[in-house]
């Protein structure tokens, strides 16, 4: 990509709301437009790293049986209504009045709102598997989305981290049984872990409460950083954490576990899972029958990641004062190509062979920036890799290549440097 033909620029201020590094440097550096308060359009630079962290998050979630499909975002009351959901003031419900006012009556009902913009759709795929649900033979069985979720967000906030329109991956799954699903939850577990570890971000398994989605204790996946909304309680030995909304450790001095010091942490959550019983398929009417022909309740557990949220963490934790650092894995581009002293010839030979080797390169192309600039623009924009062909350089025969995360540059042969870069650390 040369950047003289990027759609977006770097800005040198911050929005003048923005305190969160996230918010800061994701627009100063272009990768998002904030519209509203916690609304967001993602543009090129952020679409190339959401597409990324997409990426990684259904190869896993198809590493363990996971099948996509993409559900509706407006959701009708009937679906909600059962399972007590559809009067709590999470969503954004459709505004009938002004339907009627304008004569579109046609599809919804005199009175309270009829439809909601969808904010969680355990009550939509319970209602679908309904169809499907049988015998213990159609058991189990997992399903995924990756979709944009509305919630009426009082306190948007923090950049990407409290937004009111989010990108979201939500897994369901379905079992005959208790064990069964425990079974499958322990291997939901494990796949966010690996998730998470792609993205550079080392994650704490967390117990909490269940809030609007299930009256038993769920898990958290928390990231430890100063911007966290969330406080939990840390084993310092054994790494076993409580949300301390339900949290016994914050009165403890030691862990009951294992005797560790409790640490007190902020923290972002980036993912949760939640064992929701029978709760949904009792409300909604799904059951299957067992090998003894005996009617049983379809067991069902929930797996949440916020992407757009996720994208936000790894900046909070991957900065310094000069940009972003993003792990390779997520980069938009992983090399950032610049040029110096007019010297185009040369470093449009090494894009192009950079390019013909599939190598992501972000080329700095453009003819009305100092070096100076273009230097803070990669620092800003943060990609792995900067490489600079300018006379220097080529005096030698070389390139001066420089990690983001480090501080000193060196210069190393042009011929080949993409295969020394490919192996690097």
């Amino acid at each position: 990509m040369r950047q003289s033909r990027l759609f977006t620029k770097t800005r040198r201020e911050a929005p003048k709301d923005a305190r969160a590094p996230n918010h800061i440097l994701l627009v100063r550096g272009g990768f998002v437009s904030q519209l509203s308060s916690g609304i967001y359009s993602f543009l090129p630079l952020g679409w190339k790293v959401m597409e990324k962290i997409i990426k990684i998050i259904k190869e896993e979630m198809n590493a363990i049986g996971g099948q996509e499909l993409f559900m509706p975002a407006l959701v009708e009351k009937k679906y909600m209504e059962p399972t007590g959901r559809w009067d709590l003031d999470v969503g954004f419900y459709v505004d009938s009045s002004r339907n009627k006012a304008s004569g579109n009556d046609r599809i919804l009902a005199s009175g309270k709102d009829n439809f909601v913009l969808g904010w969680s759709h355990e009550e939509v795929l319970t209602s679908i598997a309904r169809e499907y649900i049988n015998s213990y033979e159609d058991l189990p069985f997992a399903a995924y989305q990756i979709q944009t979720k509305f919630r009426n967000e009082p306190r948007a906030k923090s950049g990407l981290l409290r937004g009111r329109e989010f990108m979201m991956k939500d897994l369901y799954s379905f079992h005959a049984s208790e064990k069964d699903l425990e079974t499958y939850y322990e291997k939901a577990k494990d796949a966010y872990f690996k998730i998470f570890e792609r993205c550079g971000l080392k994650a704490v398994y967390t117990l909490a409460g269940g809030g609007v989605f299930t009256d038993k204790f769920t898990h958290e996946f928390q990231v430890i950083s100063e911007v966290g909304e969330d406080t939990i309680f840390l084993c310092l030995k054994c790494g076993y954490a409580e949300n301390s909304e339900i949290s016994k450790l914050k009165n403890a001095d030691t862990c009951p576990k294992c005797a560790g010091n409790i640490a007190e942490k902020k923290a972002i959550e980036v993912g949760n899972i939640f064992n929701n019983g029978t709760r949904y398929s009792d409300n909604l009417g799904v059951s299957f029958v067992d090998e003894n022909g005996i009617k049983n309740s379809v067991w069902m557990a929930a797996y949440g990641i916020g992407i757009s949220r996720l994208m936000a963490t790894i900046v909070e934790v991957s900065n310094d004062a000069n940009g972003i650092i993003w792990p390779e894995s997520v980069s938009p581009f992983k090399i950032h190509l610049i040029v110096l002293d007019d010297r185009k010839e040369e470093a449009e030979k090494t894009y192009n062979e950079l390019t013909k080797k599939s190598v992501e390169v972000l080329y700095d192309d453009r003819s009305d920036k100092t070096a100076g600039e273009k230097f803070a623009d990669a620092d800003l924009i943060g990609c792995p890799w900067r490489v600079v062909v300018s006379n220097k350089t080529l005096d030698k025969n070389s390139v001066e290549v420089k990690k983001r995360n480090q501080k000193e540059a060196e210069l190393v042969p042009l011929k080949g440097f993409e295969n020394l870069i490919q192996f690097r650390n």
